[in-house]
This record gives C-alpha cells, sequence and structure tokens, in this order.
C-alpha cells in the first residue's frame, strides 16, 4: 500500500502560482493610470476655462489625446479584470513607454514624481508579464 503525501501547509492545493493575482495587480495598474490621465485631462480643460492656456486649439487636442489613452487604459483594466488573453502586450508598450517620462521626471527636478511614475509602470510590466500565459496560465 503506497503512501501519498501532501506538501506542508497547501492543504492539497498548489500555490506556487497564482497568476489570478497578477491579473488584478494589472488591471489595477491601468485603472490607476487611467484616472490620472482623466485628471490631467480635467485640469487642462479647467485651465483653457480660466483662459490661462497659450493656444486653446493645442490645449483641447492634448485633452482629447488624453482622454482617448484613458478610455484605452480603462478598456485595458476592464480586460484584464474580465479575464482576456489579449491585454498583455499593450500593457507592457504603455508602461515600458513611461520608464523614459519618469527618468525625465526625475531629470527635471521632479524626482518624487518621476519615482511614483517608474515604480506603476515596472509594477504594470511585471504583473503583465507574469500573468501572461506562458506564465502558467490565466487562472
Amino acid at each position: 500500500m503506497a503512501v501519498v503525501s501532501e506538501p506542508r501547509g497547501t492543504g492539497g492545493v498548489e500555490q506556487a502560482h497564482r497568476p489570478g493575482r497578477f491579473r488584478a495587480v494589472a488591471a489595477l495598474v491601468c485603472a490607476v493610470e487611467a484616472v490620472v490621465l482623466l485628471a490631467f485631462c480635467a485640469f487642462y480643460l479647467w485651465e483653457l476655462a480660466r483662459g490661462e492656456g497659450d493656444d486653446p486649439s493645442r490645449t483641447v487636442m492634448s485633452a482629447v489625446l488624453i482622454a482617448l489613452t484613458a478610455v484605452a487604459l480603462g478598456l485595458l483594466g476592464r480586460a484584464w479584470w474580465r479575464g482576456a488573453s489579449w491585454p498583455n502586450a499593450p500593457t507592457v508598450v504603455w508602461n515600458l513607454l513611461l520608464l523614459p517620462v519618469a527618468w525625465s521626471l526625475v531629470q527635471g527636478d521632479r524626482a518624487v514624481v518621476g519615482a511614483l511614475v517608474a515604480l506603476v509602470a515596472l509594477l504594470g510590466i511585471v504583473a503583465a508579464v507574469r500573468s501572461s500565459p506562458g506564465n502558467g496560465g490565466t487562472a
């Protein structure tokens, strides 16, 4: 008679890799980035309403571009949350693009903001890569 022992503390459930956690982190990162961009959009429009912008058409176009990017990030967050398989690459690309932004903020005497942007970007990259199907599935 063979005795099969289970690993200690697992209760028969494998707990080595939980990609669901990484998917949730990726969804949260995309959602936070979308909200921050919407706040920037509102700020641009507020400046426009107060007449502080140098070029109203540039301000409006910047606000529209920022709003479209925020919507795209919101859709990425929703896709992550719903378990879609496609948001990995766009999430990694977007967050890779944020790293030079973070670096320029650090060099421009905005070290705290730059470090925060870099931290969020790296968190998004790690979460997206770790939740990919090649790393244990999407469960």
